[in-house]
């Protein structure tokens, strides 16, 4: 009975690029699943899963949020992710812990920006997708046009079960290709009856061809279909359904189908899709983590009486319920109240309750299993990415790696008295958000919070109104360098001085050079032990890395550096770790100085789509931008432009293209990577970032 119940259980997230129906679609499946009585609308501000005031307002997603609904006798968990790039650490954390996903594409604009962003994201979680082709009745709609982009664009083969009947104002249902049979849905009720018709006469050629295309991509998926296939027998649906979804699992293609989320078209199908295609826990590898004791590697799978095991995904403030830590049961089952053990730390855990979640509401439980998704009430020490597991079976899980902040502002409380309060909530939103930082900085004490854009901070601060009623002036946002080394250097530091206590003395010295682009911070330690101590080497290399914090040119963040430890000197009587940390560091210091220090700026991924009269105008900004255009292309709702450009020069961004284009273009943004300032805007830059 257990066991059937992990194999009817489908944890599962949906995505897309931003409007492209993620939030109603989900609408429409808490509705034909019972969970909800009323269909909620993004555009009135009622939707469900859009629970916070700034979603309801802004009428996008902000934050992912957790529902459980039932559908032919199966338990499907659903998170709901934001579209807009700038969240895009909840669509990370998200994958880290599903076992499958919608990915939600706009018939008429096809595989947009963000549709790629999320794809590969959930690639590089070999997370299972059947994709959804939304917005079948808008004008300029395309379904066999964004199959076609898929194919070209994404990394599985697109395997339509469907194709629509009729577009645009005619779109009224679909031909599923599986069964070959048509449905349609009549008025313009709320969609839960449609009807089951013979496929129209002038359809029936392209529905047939649909489907011997769709036999053949079964075909490679399994020798029977493919046998039955060579030899003219008819393959039944059950193998037809069997052999994609294998194919599905295995991440080789994505089934696809079609509807109209907004005019309740579409969406049972689209469950039913669920279902037959996406796995349940039971279906997938057992998942790997290290014994913390041994070192060695160790796997937990999907049962109920395999040791406990859980994955903190998210952590959320909630106003009623207090710190809501967000798991992912992996194996085993634990109780409320039970004490556990969190890996990361190896700090002893308990429960005091134990949530089902549906949007901000809860629902308390007694017990989770392996394959729930739930919220755990009362935990002090764990964050995201944190392993809990049983404390007689240790086990720890990767981490969910998240993209780094590339826009700071500063901000300080608007009275004296809520400088505390400032600190605390920061604090707060800090632990919820991976992606937002915060820092003091040293020379002027202002407090700077980082993120993933100008959205991003804004909503953050919006939130400290809002929530913690703590009021801010907010300077302009600002972009978050980092600095690194042009050429190699040898760098000594000596500390010498005479304390109450008697003298202190270290020398030590290293040599540096540029590492690889990404690289980070390495340390390689080449010294003799008669130079400087083994016992002094942990101490040295944690003070080159304190003082690679804040480099020399601007107190930027100094990466992607080599440092070998190569020589010193030490005085058995003299020398100590306080020592040996201010000279490491001094060394650190006066070798970058004579490396040619230089900045770093982050460079955003640019995709903006118009109408062709204002093409050249844009391209004109854009490269008065510092952009490197990469490549203009078609597409059905217009002209795209995708290039790369300097965050630095893209504050404002959003009214400088409606103004251009009088509100007709759009665009994405998101974080590529770190490049060189050029070397003639280095000087001028420093100047103006020390305030000179």
């Amino acid at each position: 009975m257990e066991e059937e119940s992990i194999s009817a259980t489908r944890n599962i997230g949906i995505m897309a690029h931003i409007d492209a129906g993620k939030t109603t679609t989900t609408e429409r499946i808490l509705y034909y699943t019972g969970k909800v009585h009323r269909i909620g609308e993004v555009d009135e501000g009622t939707a469900t899963m859009d629970w916070m005031q700034q979603e309801r307002e802004r009428g996008i997603t902000i934050t992912s949020a957790a529902t459980t609904c039932y559908w032919a006798g199966h338990r499907i968990n659903i998170i709901d992710t934001p579209g807009h790039v700038d969240f895009t650490a909840e669509v990370e954390r998200s994958l880290r812990i599903l076992d499958g996903t919608i990915c939600i594409f706009c018939g008429v604009g096809g595989v947009e920006a963000q549709s790629e962003t999320v794809w590969r994201q959930a690639s590089a979680y070999n997370v299972p997708i059947v994709s959804y082709v939304n917005k079948m009745d808008r004008v300029g709609a395309d379904f066999h046009g964004t199959i076609e982009m898929m194919k070209e664009r994404l990394d599985r083969i697109p395997a339509p079960v469907q194709m629509p009947l009729g577009l645009e104002d005619s779109y009224r249902g679909v031909i599923d290709l599986v069964k070959m049979k048509a449905f349609s849905w009549s008025g313009n009720g709320d969609g839960s009856s449609f009807d089951e018709i013979p496929i129209p006469e002038d359809l029936v050629a392209h529905a047939e061809k649909a489907r011997e295309e769709l036999l053949e991509i079964a075909g490679e998926l399994d020798e029977r279909v493919a046998e039955k296939y060579v030899e003219g027998i008819a393959v039944n649906v059950d193998e037809i359904k069997f052999a994609l979804r294998i194919g599905t699992i295995r991440g080789k293609i994505a089934p696809v189908l079609c509807g109209a989320s907004v005019r309740n078209k579409g969406v049972q199908m689209l469950l039913d899709a669920v279902v037959d295609y996406l796995p349940s826990p039971a279906d997938l590898p057992a998942i790997e983590g290290v014994n913390p004791e041994t070192g060695q590697r160790e796997k937990r799978r999907a049962r109920y009486e395999d040791p406990f095991s859980a994955l903190v995904f998210k952590v959320q403030s909630d106003p009623f319920a207090g710190r809501l830590s967000f798991i992912r049961v992996y194996s085993g089952k634990v109780k409320a109240r039970k004490r556990f053990l969190n890996t990361a730390n190896l700090r002893k855990e308990r429960a005091n309750k134990l949530l089902l979640m549906h949007a901000n509401k809860r629902t308390e439980v007694e017990e989770v299993h392996a394959g729930d998704i739930a919220a755990m009430v009362g935990l002090k020490w764990s964050s995201t990415g944190d392993t809990l597991c049983e404390e007689e079976k240790p086990i720890l899980f990767e981490k969910p790696v998240f993209p780094v902040p590339v826009v700071s502002v500063a901000v300080e409380p608007k009275t004296v008295k809520d400088h505390p309060k400032m600190g605390e909530a920061l604090q707060r939103l800090a632990d919820e958000d991976p992606t937002f930082r915060i820092r003091e900085e040293s020379e002027t004490g202002q407090t700077l919070i980082s993120g993933m854009g100008e959205l991003h901070l804004e909503v953050l601060v919006n939130r400290l109104s809002r929530e913690f009623s703590v009021d801010l002036n907010v300077g302009r946002p600002k972009v978050a360098y980092r600095e690194t080394l042009r050429g190699s250097a040898r760098g000594e530091g000596r500390f010498e001085k005479q304390t109450p206590s008697g003298r202190q003395f270290a020398r030590v010295e290293l040599d540096v050079r540029p590492g690889g682009r990404g690289s980070g911070f390495s340390f390689q330690d080449l010294r003799t032990p008669e130079v400087i101590p083994d016992v002094f080497v942990p101490i040295i290399r944690d003070g080159v890395a304190e003082s690679f914090e804040a480099g020399i040119l601007a107190g930027f963040e100094m990466v992607d550096v080599e440092i070998d430890l190569v020589g010193g000197a030490f005085d058995q009587d003299a020398s100590s770790e306080v020592a040996f940390k201010a000279a490491s560091s001094m060394a650190a210091r006066n070798a970058m100085e004579k490396a040619s220090p230089t900045l770093l700026e982050p460079i955003m991924k640019l995709e903006v789509t118009t109408p062709e009269q204002y093409v050249g105008e844009i391209m004109a900004d854009l490269n008065g931008r510092r952009a490197r255009v990469e490549e203009i292309f078609d597409r059905k709702a217009g002209q795209v432009i995708r290039a790369m450009a300097p965050i630095a020069e893209m504050f404002g961004y959003a009214n400088s293209l409606r103004s251009l284009t009088q509100g007709r273009a759009s665009y994405t943004m998101e974080f590529e990577r770190y490049e060189p300032v050029p070397d003639d805007m280095v000087e001028k830059l420093v100047r103006s970032l020390r305030g000179f």
